[in-house]
């Protein structure tokens, strides 16, 4: 566990009462927040966030805040949250975290300290689904009629026609046991970005033990580097409705108990061919599902690529899932998403698939046989382990070192340099050792 952590310990084993002697001492406020108590077992002044944030707000280390049902940062506000602070979302009441279109959140911690978001349960009862997230909801294009639609769980209206629109930052920020379940396809995920545009932040996140996706992506322009999507109960990355950022540097693992894919991918469900077309651009990425079948039999599928999304997935490595890697969803029908593999649209190439039942699916043999996607290697180790990859409380997904697969014998497809993505030498999400590891140290596995 990372420093955060120690005072979590502590503040986690009180909370499930601490939420009761909340509602004793605090009456239900309707302004930002409620002055801070202090709560018996806590050892920093505890605020009850409630409402709206409508100006300028800073959240600091000094204070617990507490999520009490949905908090809006509402249109030409700004929330501050500083490095080390801890925010929990409060179970019985939903606590959830939105941003509404023209809002902006900064949450910019550090490696040693981390921006945590989690849940209000004691230590040992945690679970998915035991608060509601962070959404964060846009003014950048989506492919929906009209150009705007309505966040899941009534998180706001999102879309517009602005893909440089700038919803803030969020850098070393971790998010666990969110996701709460509404009713069946109504549910939060760890966190949503909903029409966000490319004038956002997003470098160094987690989204762990979340009831549905870790990290979803409805329409925008918003990219995303260096994130860590850990133990899912649906699918560890998520997009549709015409989403075109750019992600490098990601790391999914997955957990047999409740899991769906490590990528789940959409255009849109309704007009596979209307525009902007989803057409996200992944470089870097490493998809380790979870081959124990002893805790259940989910995490049977790497990618789910579908309904007429585009995409760039290069320098890849997959290892784990229970049945396949990659596949096109239904390829005899699913003609919208094979035309843009034809057209020249969709790339995908330099990557190792591994101790896996059925390394290429049917639905990718002919593209990967003929070379159209090029240099994809199956059922040979790159030198990441399955089993340390899959490890739940731990998980490595650095290759041993740089003599490997991963590390320069499968020479990486280089990325557009356009400011962004960052020359590599090596394939999958992390550097080989001995190069430092971007996913320690702030990050954290907990089970319960």
């Amino acid at each position: 566990m990372t420093r955060i952590m120690s005072p979590l310990a502590r503040v986690l084993s009180g909370l499930a009462i601490a939420a009761g002697l909340f509602v004793l001492q605090i009456a239900a406020v309707s302004s930002e927040q409620a002055p801070p108590v202090t709560v018996p077992g806590i050892n920093k002044p505890v605020i009850v966030v409630t409402g709206e944030v409508t100006g300028s707000e800073s959240w600091t280390s000094g204070n617990i805040y507490v999520l009490r049902g949905a908090v809006f940062v509402r249109q030409a506000a700004t929330l501050n949250i500083q490095a080390g602070t801890l925010v929990v979302g409060e179970a019985g009441s939903v606590g959830t975290l939105v941003v509404l279109r023209g809002g902006r959140l900064n949450a910019i911690g550090t490696p040693e300290q981390p921006i945590v978001f989690t849940s209000d349960q004691p230590i040992g009862s945690r679970a998915r689904g035991d608060w509601g997230g962070i959404i964060i909801n846009g003014r950048a294009p989506i492919n929906v009629p009209g150009g705007e639609a309505a966040g899941e769980g009534d998180t706001g209206v999102y879309g517009g026609d602005d893909p440089n629109d700038n919803s803030g930052t969020l850098r070393y920020v971790r998010v666990e046991f969110s996701g709460t379940e509404f009713s069946p396809d109504n549910e939060l995920n760890g966190i949503a970005f909903q029409g966000v545009g490319r004038g956002t932040s997003v470098d160094f996140v987690q989204a762990h033990m979340s009831r549905d996706d870790a990290i979803e992506f409805f329409g925008g322009t918003v990219d995303m580097k260096h994130a860590v999507m850990s133990n899912a109960a649906d699918d560890s990355l998520d997009w549709t409705f015409g989403w075109t950022g750019r992600v490098q540097f990601a790391a999914v693992t997955q957990r047999g108990d409740d899991a769906d894919n490590g990528i789940e991918a959409d255009n849109n469900e309704f007009n596979n061919n209307v525009l902007p077309r989803s057409n996200p651009q992944i470089y870097n990425i490493t998809l380790c599902g979870d081959p124990d079948r002893n805790e259940g039999g989910e995490s049977v599928r790497a990618a789910n690529l579908r309904r007429g999304t585009a995409f760039t997935i290069r320098n890849f490595l997959v290892t784990g899932f229970k049945t396949t890697s990659l596949q096109i969803e239904g390829t005899a029908t699913n003609t919208a998403t094979t035309a843009q593999v034809d057209n020249g649209t969709t790339q995908l190439g330099a990557g190792v698939i591994w101790n896996m039942p059925t390394p290429i699916h049917s639905s990718m043999t002919a593209y990967v046989n003929s070379g159209r996607f090029p240099n994809v290697r199956t059922n040979v180790d790159p030198g990441v382990s399955t089993t340390a990859c899959s490890n739940h409380e731990a998980p490595n997904w650095q290759p041993s070192s740089i003599a490997t697969l991963a590390g320069g014998q499968v020479a990486p497809i280089q990325p557009p340099n356009d400011g962004f993505f960052e020359t590599v030498t090596y394939i999958g999400a992390v550097a080989p050792a001995p190069a430092e590891d971007w996913t320690k140290g702030w990050t954290a596995f907990p089970q319960r």
